[in-house]
């Protein structure tokens, strides 16, 4: 454990740091801090510091800069003892702007990515809902004419999805109902990616009369549940990281950039951090990407009611002013389960 004056001397650090992104001197500290100390001990607490593993010392500067440990230290105690501080006027602005610009789901969720960029001035990462977990409330099979029939899945949040199928000749309605009835005895309450791994066992084995029509619901069920399956990972800002000295290396940018670009990577990350946990903030060498080595990562989850179904963050330098970026994170994690409650149904 650091003694008090060491945390202070080393948290001076990081704020001058995160403001100038130069190395900082014990002279710096001396004087735009009043830590009632002279120079000379603030220089003997950053080599200690340096010793512990909180501060390195750039080979061209005589001054240090904070270690991935130095932040992990600072975004420990920040998360301990930071108050939600909301402001509701700036949460209404976001919230008008995400549901004026907004007319479905997957657009919300892209748009966010862009807004939450444009604030945080950094890059920005966004996972469309995983309607997967919404528990099934309702199958109906309703008829349009006599060889058309609408499906209709509903979930315990909102209708999920609706399909037509034609069948060979007219059903009449009391099998219709009875198939209906069957499906939702067997399905109701069941998450969508349970009921794939059950339905069709039971169906031939209980409702056999009905196998030719069942089977033809069945892969329209299982097409259904696969289109709602399917998560789209959205990222905007991408070039911002041009704006940080730390990126002036054409080589490391590219790398980034090569990254993001990729769809497969992105979802690894956001799916890697368990959705039932509110913030995740993986700094520097945490990352197990290795474009992402000097980088830290802030992701939170949006809802639906109370369910987690999705994750949205940020990319940038170590140095990121995390107070702001979290703050930040707190509002859209707010205005996106909000507005997503208020489009599904949810009370």
């Amino acid at each position: 454990m650091l003694d008090e004056r060491k945390i202070k001397v080393l948290y001076a650090i990081i704020d001058s740091y995160l403001m100038t992104a130069e190395p900082i001197g014990s002279r710096t500290i001396s004087k735009n801090y009043n830590l009632g100390v002279s120079s000379a001990t603030i220089r003997n607490e950053m080599s200690d510091l340096e010793e512990l593993g909180y501060l390195s010392k750039p080979h061209t500067s005589s001054g240090r800069i904070p270690s991935d440990k130095a932040y992990r230290l600072y975004v420990d105690q920040l998360l301990k003892t930071q108050k939600l501080k909301i402001d509701m006027d700036k949460k209404e602005k976001i919230k008008q702007i995400l549901t004026k610009e907004s007319k479905e789901i997957d657009q919300l969720i892209q748009n966010a990515a862009k807004v939450l960029s444009a604030i945080t001035h950094y890059t920005a990462l966004a996972i469309s809902p995983q309607l997967k977990k919404v528990r099934l409330k309702h199958i109906q099979l309703i008829p349009l004419d006599a060889t058309e029939i609408l499906l209709v899945l509903v979930g315990e949040k909102g209708i999920v999805k609706n399909t037509m199928f034609k069948v060979e000749q007219e059903i009449p309605d009391n099998q219709l109902n009875r198939i209906t009835n069957f499906l939702n005895h067997r399905l109701k309450g069941l998450t969508i990616d349970h009921i794939g791994k059950t339905i069709e066992k039971a169906i031939i084995e209980e409702m056999y009369e009905f196998k030719d029509i069942i089977d033809k619901i069945i892969p329209i069920i299982d097409k259904s549940l696969e289109t709602m399956e399917n998560v789209e990972v959205y990222s905007d800002g991408i070039t911002k990281i041009f704006d940080f000295p730390e990126y002036k290396d054409l080589d490391k940018a590219r790398s980034f950039i090569s990254f993001i670009e990729d769809k497969e990577l992105l979802f690894d990350l956001l799916m890697n951090n368990p959705m039932e946990n509110w913030i995740e903030i993986t700094i520097g060498g945490e990352n197990i990407y290795e474009p992402l080595k000097d980088c830290s990562v802030i992701t939170t989850t949006y809802k639906l009611g109370d369910m987690t179904i999705g994750r949205i963050g940020v990319i940038g330098p170590t140095r990121m002013d995390y107070a702001t970026t979290i703050n930040a994170l707190q509002l859209f994690s707010m205005n996106l389960t909000e507005i997503l409650t208020m489009l599904m149904g949810k009370k």
